[in-house]
């Protein structure tokens, strides 16, 4: 046998120990024997990155799979010890291998393979070289079995917990594979607990997971055991939470859990104690309580109970829990940011049981879940708060975050209204519910109620709140069931009674929330409880307590409509409460309460019930938001819901309360043809519109139709029969046609959830001849709709469509009635709406669909019936076609599935595809031709008209006009594309059924035809008409003193006669033009045309034609009274402007001349009187109006079509606004006519001319909506131009937008407030490709047109934490250029952009070096900008300082609030004032406080101290109102120059001083003593706040802008805050702090008007001494710094420029006055900020520099630099560094300093040297060549390496130590390379280090005199000369350093310094130099030296 048979070795041997031993053996020895020589199957190691060594024979062993099988069977029959003893090898050796093998071999599972697995996993957890490809191929490999997965798991787990206990960066590690693996979700689902909740709790701060929801889930799924390992978890992780040490003591910063984790974790724990057993109950109840001491820490809210997008912490004062404080127990919430947790109510009001939650997730929705969706939130108060905060315990479907949710955390889809439940009511609301303790109003309902009590009375409340289908009650029956359950004899009766009542009494505080719908049942079943007396004596009392409460707040708010209808409920038993009664009148605004209830109120103050008992309507929101709920259903998704009706709509909902309107929706009007209507509710326009133009139908009066409409607000199926009897009593015979109207188009066509309910109400009323007229009135509304536009956008046609659609099957099939194919033909309709096209089935499909889903209700109808199965198969044949859109086959398929049938079984036929059937085809889609006078039928709108005359009739010799066919609306003349939508193609064409792609041919002759003749027929039928009209009207008014009487009467007129001007000019031209346009058309595309086809193309040209002409015709007609219109204005402008002339003079015109010669001449019968026309005269002009010829006549005068949307009615009070419009206009004009003709057809411009159209349009209307129009076109203007063809077209183009946009928001049009907020609305609403055009924002921005608050929040909130990227590379612009370049936008600051820089930080911060490009970069030079003092913790002072100063520009506070808080202050004035006051005012503060509270109670309205937002504006009304006073009394000193100013400022402090106090008063009492928080936090905001109104008072009034309120202000806050009081002191560093920030922000550059104050402020000296000397460890010094150069940078272009006007020489002498102050009291202070001041002073300004630089530390003696032969370098102090506190390296690009450090260190790269003036230079334009800052940084830098170097070789520096260095290298080349400019910045750099004695000083001293020796040109050293010399001939003081070096230089004879040129040039220089060598080294040496060197 040559082979060794190596494959008997694998078999089973009998003797399993001798094949053991064999195969030991030969691992031992592979010399002798080794497996890997024999063939075997060999592990497949391919995969691996780094193979095993293959030379190593031990390792290849291994390779051989059979091997490895052998040895795995062996274990399994005895050996187990021995082989596991053989794997160690390779375990140790080549995991990877032996990995690879045990997942290779395919044997069934072996313990040992088991075992052996679970070993390795942990090396490739670790970091092996192959972990990623071993752990994938484990994971993904082909045929691993899912036991593999479990292995992989359980071995993470045991490594995880095994090792070093719990070590967070093995966790970590398990996170990141796990997530390469995409395993995270399964890992999840395993277990053992400990491990997977510590990997949850990591991957939700990853962000990886939703937390809350996945505990929900798992709490569901494993119950106890899994809240038994969370907790064990906290315990662990969190040992504080039951009381043990804080967790700083024992755990490093990774073990410790953030406090977003513990948060969350307790709030799921929290949710579901009431289901675990007494002990884990009591566990948790112990962790919150104690969690409040851990959260304090917590500024962040939990994650996922944020909204998305929302900063967290944006409500004013967040982070604030409600604390009280002692002597302020009003001002419950002021504890900005305090750490004591709310008193939780004692927890008997906790539900027991929350099993429902857990057991099935289909149990009904609880009526009140507790939690949150993941996306609703307010402010979170530390867990602590949460106990009261979780109202009743249910956990329905889509109550906790994430139950029966996807897995994306949207909230479940559940009717249930609670379920948008915030988490708790901190902070805002808490202080208005005071915490009731339920459990002592009902002592029976503190018991634990059962689940199923629970349950049952939950399902009760949920059927109240239910739609059908859904199981409903009604809130009587409700009532009801409680009465027979209060005195029940069932115990459980009575248990689901007391559950029931607890329930909703607990739920009050949560009413606010609730949708109005829900708040109004619920409204009416709180009444109800009272009314029936359900509740006595503490309950009664509770409920009555609650309602009032209600009542008083502010009138129209939500609470107070629940309130109304709740008292509406119970009036009848208001006489039984006389005491509450009077509560009631007191309230403020009582008589604001509907009529009735005023009257049952004053009655029963006198305990009896009014004399007629009045039966009012209340209409409420409630009542209302059935019509907006079904809006709502059905907005799109980006469309803003129906409460934030989007400002183009013009009735808004009605909330009157004693007068009920009919029409309570909100309807969107498209005020420019040519925009498609405002999707924002479902609009009933065309309905409206349809029905004016139909025959009139009676009208009931007023007060019937109120009661009709209230009649159907209050219907329910409890109180049908009741409300169907008043219906028949209110009504008479002659109005039901009108209800029938009403019914169907006001209710019926938007309110679809209440079908049933008006269905029910028809069967009741039982009125046949009603049933019919309401079917007629469907039909009618029907037809309206199916022959209306269908532009794609008209959802609201399409929603009414559907929803009539479905009321037609609801009272015809499903009552058993058919649907006759006269009224409508359903599959005709089908086959019509395929052949039109998509357009139509979107109407049809859903329409039909609709209809034939109540045949399942049919016993008839239902299928199989052949009528309901033809349609059926007519929708199955659509449902084949490839093309259907998906939405259209899917309402097919959701009919089938509500009509139990199978689509496939369906059979489609070929009806779609029938030509016979098109031909007979009755159209239905298009409004009939025919006969204009049919009734039922509407003249179209904007319909697709089809012709159906046969083709042969035709031809072109019209004589008569044709009747007309457009009403003038349908027509859009705003482009010729108007045009498209109506034009007529008649499908019976022959040319067109041969050759169908001809039709394109057809809109393009039609448009040429009329733009041809457009122009010359416009301008002559307007020439000729206007000449006529004026003359007639003219005569007809000329004694009429009303001048929008003759504009509309010349309008109605012009009209006429210009219309029918145009159509007998442009008829005959059309017809001929059309035609041959046509016939060339169709000749070029059909080039061989056969003689046939040549008579087929002139008889399709012909109809075509004759067909369209008509269209053409009002085309050219519309466009020429479009124009008239503003023509005829500028003819009459003068009679106009005599008129309101007189009417200014109080007198009314007329004509004197026409006045005689009417009198004079014309019989009594047709003379003119003085006064109105007229009527019979004005009836001809209302003729002139209704038939305009050409189009249809409208009946509807009070609309004059088109243009006059009734423009003179409020032209009298804004007649500043047509002044403003007219200068508009010229303006724009102006510059349209500046365009040169090559660019007139450029887009921009057209887009130019077309603004200036609607312009005019806004002009001649003159209302808001014109203007919001204008304003919208004018936004979206400026953001469409991105570049035009032409820059200076594009310049104009910005401008004249612009212009329109300042014009309207002129104080006398529409004003900053309004306009700013909607210019923000269009840019926040607008689509998304052109929404970040950053030039059109920065414009926008500049010119102070957006309010920034709002669309910073906008912004921050679109960049979606960075997933949306086009929004962050915007937000960079938008930060780079308002805050980084240039600083150009001089109004914006920092925290204008704060919520955007905030979001980008954090992006930056999240985004783990992925950042989006430049992101990093621009967020250092953010950073180093704005934190320069104080980085801005979230939620921080800062935050709250920046928060206040936004807040200062919110304009819209509550009703009253200013009246309040001016009655507030005055209150205080006068304490403070007052001789009682108290020392520090104390007294009158407590007064005070008591005052605040008496007010609340005389105005029962929420507190003003009460909620942050409330105190904020307080705050800032104050502010006002101070700053308002001061002005006054300035300007009264400017009326009376006499009056003495002494008194005039006294008087300003008289208020200023008070409200300081007041303002001191309550920073140090906010809180309690020990907690300093809440009390910087409110001086931040209040700060903020004086700030705020600052900035806004400085860019309004500008140079009118005065200071001083603003200094006093600020100057006797900053006394007050600095007194010495043990308060005060313990938060003085905070409250500087506060101060710095808020100079820092009121910098010069900032707000010049306020510098004088502000240099008054920062050098005040309180403030520098407790900067400067009393901060310990001197943390006031880089703030205080800051400010100091923030003087500078303003001073410096002045400086610069040399520009000192007198106010800046005022200024700079005050600037030099601080600076001797520091340079005598803390030279330390400038000699460690030199630098940094250098910096930023211009260099010529050497007075202002030597004073810095002569500072020395005070414990330092000078030597006399006069000293002869000072020898400098034996002084003590010279090798001792001096301190630089500013970071002088941050200017250096970091590549710059790279090559820079390489230089120094290996002179290499070589081409630094000579890339260093290019480096160093920035621009070309002289005296700003270079940059300034990197020379400075560049000298200093080198100079300290140069000394570091120097000492390194233990030497020192001078003379001959500092040469030939690669330090030196740089300092003379850049001496020699630089130009002059360069030079000299250079040297000045060198000449500031030159200060006291130091080795800086030495050292630079040393280099200026060698670069003097060395010098290779004179011009070098007299430029030395030149800036030690400018330096010293200035005043003292002089740098010590500076002295020594000139003194060197002059007296050294090595210098040679008097034999230079430079020193002779001129006698006056000459003398110069003697005079400064005498004063430096006395008369005789200097003698000496100049002679001496002069002889040498």
């Amino acid at each position: 046998m040559e082979v060794f048979p190596v494959d008997l070795i694998y078999r089973p041997w009998k003797h399993a120990e001798g094949q053991l031993s064999f195969i030991q053996h030969s691992l031992i020895n592979p010399e002798i024997f080794c497996f890997a020589d024999y063939p075997c199957h060999a592990v497949a190691t391919d995969i691996l990155k780094a193979p095993p060594e293959d030379d190593n024979r031990e390792i290849a062993t291994w390779k051989s799979l059979d091997l490895i099988e052998s040895l795995l069977r062996l274990a399994e029959v005895g050996q187990y010890e021995q082989v596991k003893q053989l794997f160690s090898f390779p375990i140790k050796h080549c995991p990877d291998m032996l990995v690879l093998a045990l997942l290779q071999i395919n044997t069934s599972w072996h313990t040992l393979r088991h075992e052996l697995i679970s070993t390795l996993m942990p090396i490739f957890l670790g970091n092996h070289p192959n972990s990623a490809i071993i752990l994938h191929y484990a994971w993904h490999g082909q045929g691993q079995s899912p036991s593999i997965r479990q292995l992989i798991m359980h071995a993470m787990a045991e490594w995880y917990m095994r090792g070093e206990q719990y070590d967070q960066a093995k966790l970590s590690r398990i996170l990141d594979v796990a997530q390469d693996l995409k395993a995270l979700s399964m890992l999840l689902n395993g277990t053992p607990f400990a491990f997977v909740i510590d990997l949850a709790a990591l991957a939700s701060r990853r962000e990886y997971l939703k937390l809350d929801k996945w505990l929900t889930d798992k709490i569901r799924e494993h119950g106890e055991p899994f809240i038994q390992a969370c907790m064990t978890f906290l315990k662990r992780r969190c040992p504080s939470i039951l009381g043990g040490l804080a967790p700083e003591k024992d755990q490093p910063k990774s073990a410790q859990l953030p406090p977003e984790t513990l948060a969350t974790m307790l709030a799921c724990l929290q949710a579901c104690a009431g289901s675990v057993s007494q002990e884990l109950s009591e566990t948790i109840l112990t962790m919150v309580a104690n969690c409040s001491n851990v959260m304090n820490k917590a500024r962040q809210p939990p994650p996922g109970v944020m909204p998305k997008g929302r900063p967290p912490s944006a409500s004013s004062l967040d982070a604030i829990s409600p604390v009280q404080i002692d002597p302020l127990a009003g001002m419950a919430s002021l504890s900005i940011g305090g750490s004591a947790a709310p008193h939780t109510q004692s927890m008997q009001g906790f539900p027991p049981n929350l099993g429902s939650a857990f057991s099935t997730p289909q149990s009904p929705a609880k009526a009140f879940p507790p939690l949150s969706t993941p996306n609703q939130t307010t402010a979170f108060s530390g867990i602590g708060g949460l106990s009261s905060q979780l109202p009743v315990g249910g956990l329905g479907t889509g109550s906790l975050p994430g139950i029966g949710t996807g897995a994306l955390g949207l909230p479940a889809v559940n009717n249930d209204p609670f379920v948008q439940r915030k988490l708790g009511t901190s902070g805002l609301n808490q202080p208005t519910f005071q915490q009731t303790d339920l459990s002592q109003v009902w002592p029976e309902a503190n018991q634990h109620f059962s689940k199923e009590i629970d349950d049952e009375a939950n399902s009760y409340f949920q059927r109240i709140y239910n739609h059908p289908p859904h199981p409903t009650m009604s809130v009587d029956e409700v009532l009801e069931m409680l009465q027979r359950f209060k005195d029940s004899t069932i115990k459980r009766e009575r248990e689901v009674f007391n559950c029931m009542l607890r329930n909703l009494f607990e739920e009050y505080r949560f009413f606010p929330q609730y949708p109005d719908k829900e708040l109004h049942i619920t409204a009416c079943l709180f009444g109800g409880i009272i009314e029936k007396g359900l509740v006595t004596y503490m309950a009664l009392g509770l409920a009555l307590r609650y309602v009032l409460e209600a009542l008083r707040k502010p009138f129209g708010s939500k609470m107070y409509y629940f309130g109304i209808a709740a008292l509406d409920r119970f009036k009848n038993r208001l006489k039984d409460y006389p005491q509450y009664c009077q509560h009631l009148a007191s309230i403020s605004h009582f008589m604001q309460f509907p009529h009735h209830l005023q009257e049952y109120i004053e009655y029963g103050q006198q305990s009896r019930d009014p004399p007629v008992k009045m039966q009012g309507s209340i209409t409420t929101p409630g009542s209302i938001a059935l019509a907006q709920a079904q809006a709502q259903a059905q907005v799109p998704a980006k469309a803003p819901l129906a409460g934030q009706v989007s400002t183009m709509v013009t009735t808004s909902t009605t909330t009157t309360v004693a007068k009920t309107v009919t029409v309570t929706r909100p309807t969107g009007v498209s005020f420019k043809k040519d925009v498609p209507p405002s999707i924002n509710t479902t609009n009933i326009d065309t309905l409206l519109v349809a029905t004016d133009q139909t025959e009139r139908i009676v009208e009931p009066p007023e007060n019937i139709q109120e009661k009709i409409a209230f009649i159907f607000n209050n219907l329910s199926q409890s109180n049908m029969t009741q409300k169907v009897e008043e219906l028949k009593e209110t009504v008479k015979e002659e109005f039901m046609p009108w209800v029938s109207q009403y019914l169907v188009m006001k209710r019926v066509s938007i309110e679809p959830n209440f079908h049933s309910l008006y269905s029910n109400f028809l069967d009741t009323l039982k009125n046949p001849e009603f049933n019919k007229m309401v079917l007629n009135e469907t039909y009618r509304n029907i037809k309206v709709l199916l022959t209306s536009d269908k532009a794609a956008a008209n959802f609201s046609d399409r929603s009414l469509l559907k929803n009539l659609g479905h009321w037609l099957g609801m009272i015809t099939l499903a009552k058993n009635k058919p649907i006759l194919h006269t009224d409508l033909d359903v599959k005709s309709l089908l086959l019509e709406a395929y052949v039109k096209g998509q357009q139509e089935l979107l109407y049809v499909v859903p329409f039909v669909a609709k209809v034939l889903e109540s045949s399942i209700r049919s016993v008839v109808f239902r299928p199989p019936n052949p009528w309901t199965m033809a349609i059926m198969n007519v929708l199955a044949e659509l449902h084949q076609e490839h093309d259907l859109k998906l939405n259209l086959k899917f309402e097919i398929e959701v009919l089938c599935k509500n009509l139990a049938l199978d689509i496939n079984e369906l059979k489609p036929g070929n009806l779609l595809k029938d030509k016979d059937r098109l031909k007979n085809l009755d159209e239905q889609l298009s409004a009939p031709k025919k006969d204009v006078k049919q009734p039922e039928e509407l003249p179209p709108i904007t319909t697709t008209t089809t012709s159906t005359t046969p083709a042969t009739s035709t031809t072109c010799t019209a004589t008569v006009p044709p009747q007309p066919q457009y009403s003038y609306h349908d027509i859009n003349v705003y482009s010729l594309a108007g045009l498209a939508p109506h034009i007529t193609l008649n499908p019976t064409i022959p040319l067109f059924q041969a050759h169908p792609q001809l039709k394109q041919c057809v809109r393009q002759a039609i448009e040429r035809a009329v733009q041809e003749l457009v122009h010359p027929v416009v301008d002559r039928s307007i020439k000729i008409a206007m000449t006529t009209c004026e003359q007639i009207v003219r005569k007809d008014f000329a004694l009429d003193s009303e001048e929008s009487r003759m504009r509309i009467a010349a309008h109605h007129m012009m009209r006429n006669l210009t219309a029918g001007m145009a159509m007998i000019t442009c008829r005959e031209p059309l017809l001929m033009s059309i035609s041959t346009n046509l016939k060339n058309s169709f000749a070029s595309a059909l080039r061989t045309a056969s003689p046939q086809q040549r008579e087929m193309m002139d008889q399709a040209a012909a109809q075509l034609a004759q067909d369209n002409c008509e269209l053409a015709c009002c085309f050219i007609q519309k466009t020429a009274v479009e124009k008239a219109g503003p023509e005829m204005d500028k003819r009459l402008a003068t009679e106009f402007e005599l008129r309101k002339h007189a009417r200014q003079e109080g007198r009314r015109y007329c004509d004197p001349v026409v006045l005689t010669y009417q009198a004079e001449r014309m019989p009594e019968q047709i003379r003119l009187k003085v006064g109105g026309v007229d009527p019979k005269q004005l009836a001809v002009y209302e003729e002139f109006a209704r038939n305009v010829p050409g189009f249809l006549p409208t009946n509807d005068l009070s609309q004059p079509t088109g243009f006059l949307a009734q423009p003179m009615k409020q032209a009298w009070a804004t007649d500043d606004v047509a002044q403003i419009y007219d200068k508009c206009i010229t303006e724009l004009e102006q510059h349209l006519h500046a365009i040169p003709p090559t660019l007139a057809m450029n887009p921009q411009a057209q887009a130019l001319r077309s603004l200036l159209e609607v312009v005019v349009l806004s002009r001649n209307s003159r209302d808001a909506i014109a203007a919001l129009g204008l304003l919208q076109k004018a936004v979206e203007g400026l953001l469409d131009a991105t570049s035009g063809a032409d820059a200076d077209l594009l310049l104009r183009y910005r401008e004249c937008h612009l212009l329109v946009l300042k014009a309207l928001q002129d104080g006398r049009a529409y004003g900053s407030p309004w306009c700013n907020k909607q210019i923000t609305r269009c840019l926040i609403e607008c689509r998304d490709e052109y929404k970040y055009n950053v030039e059109a924002v920065e414009l926008l921005i500049r010119n102070h047109l957006v309010n920034m608050q709002q669309y910073d929040l906008h912004l921050a909130q679109s960049m979606e934490n960075g997933l949306n990227y086009m929004a962050v590379a915007f937000a960079m612009q938008l930060v780079k250029i308002l805050l980084v370049d240039e600083r150009s936008v001089a109004h914006i600051t920092e925290a204008d952009l704060f919520h955007t820089i905030e979001t980008l930080m954090r992006i930056n911060a999240h985004s783990r070096g992925n950042a989006p490009e430049g992101l990093p970069q621009l967020m250092e030079v953010v950073r180093s900008n704005y934190e320069a003092m104080i980085d801005r913790a979230h939620g921080g002072p800062n935050f709250m300082m920046h928060s206040g100063i936004s807040q200062a520009s919110e304009y819209d506070d509550p009703p009253g609030l200013r009246e309040k808080a001016e009655y507030l202050l005055r209150e205080w004035v006068n304490l403070y004032h007052s001789a009682a006051a108290g020392r520090d005012s104390t007294k009158a503060f407590s007064a005070f406080v008591g005052q605040v509270e008496l007010l609340e109670r005389k105005m029962h309205q929420q507190g003003i101290l009460k909620t942050d937002d409330l105190i904020t504006r307080f705050f800032r009304l104050c502010t006002e109102m101070c700053v308002e006073i001061s002005y006054r009394a300035q300007a009264e000193q400017q009326h009376n120059p006499a009056a003495n100013p002494t008194m005039i400022r006294a008087k300003c402090y008289h208020n200023l001083d008070a409200f300081v106090r007041l303002i001191a008063l309550l920073v140090k009492h906010s809180g309690e003593a020990t907690n300093t928080v809440t009390k910087i936090n409110l001086l931040n905001k209040v700060l903020g706040i004086v700030v705020g109104v600052l900035l806004q008072d400085h860019d309004v009034r500008q140079s009118e802008f005065q200071q001083l309120p603003y200094h006093r202000i600020f100057i006797m806050l900053l006394l007050e805050l600095n007194a010495p009081e043990h308060v005060l002191e313990t938060i003085n560093f905070q409250t500087l702090t506060a101060f710095c920030n808020t100079f820092h922000i009121l910098r010069p550059t900032k707000a010049p008007g306020f510098v004088y104050a502000w240099l008054e402020l920062i050098s005040h000296r309180i403030f520098i001494a407790r900067m400067l000397a009393h901060t310990p460890q001197q943390k006031g010094w880089p703030m205080y710094a800051q400010l100091l150069i923030d003087l500078f940078r303003y001073l410096a272009p002045f400086l610069r420029n040399v520009e000192l006007t007198k106010p800046m020489q005022i200024l700079y002498k005050g600037t030099l006055r601080v600076l001797l102050v520091l340079l005598h009291d803390f030279p330390e202070f400038l000699c460690d900020y030199h630098y940094g001041f250098c910096d930023v002073i211009p260099p010529n300004c050497i007075q202002l520099r030597n004073l810095i630089l002569s500072a020395f530390p005070r414990n330092m003696r000078l030597p006399d630099p006069f000293t002869p032969n000072l020898k400098v370098d034996m002084l003590s102090e010279i090798n001792i560094a001096p301190r630089i506190l500013t970071n002088f390296t941050g200017v250096m690009p970091p590549q710059f300093k790279k090559d820079l450090d390489s230089y120094l260190k290996t002179r290499s790269p070589v081409t630094f040297l000579s890339d260093l003036r290019s480096n160093l230079q920035v621009s070309n334009e002289p005296g700003n060549r270079y940059n300034l800052q990197l020379i400075n940084a560049l000298v200093l830098y080198v100079g300290t390496q140069a000394i570091a170097h120097i000492h390194n070789k233990g030497s020192t520096p001078s003379m001959s130590t500092i040469t030939h260095s690669a330090h030196m290298d740089i300092f003379q080349n850049l001496a020699v390379d630089l130009d002059t400019e360069g030079r000299y910045l250079f040297l000045n750099a060198i000449a500031n280090q030159l200060r006291y004695p130091n080795s800086h000083t030495h050292y630079f001293s040393c280099t200026m005199l060698y670069l003097f020796a060395e010098a290779n040109t004179e011009a070098i050293q007299e430029q030395i000369t030149r800036v030690l010399l400018e330096r010293l001939i200035v005043n003292r003081p002089h740098p010590w350093g500076l002295l020594i070096t000139f003194i060197e230089l002059i007296k050294n004879p090595a210098f040679k310094f008097w034999n230079h040129e430079f020193v002779h040039c001129a006698p006056e220089i000459e003398k110069l130099f003697q005079s400064v060598a005498q004063c430096c080294m006395g008369q005789k040496q200097a003698q000496q030296v100049m002679e001496g060197t002069g002889a040498s």
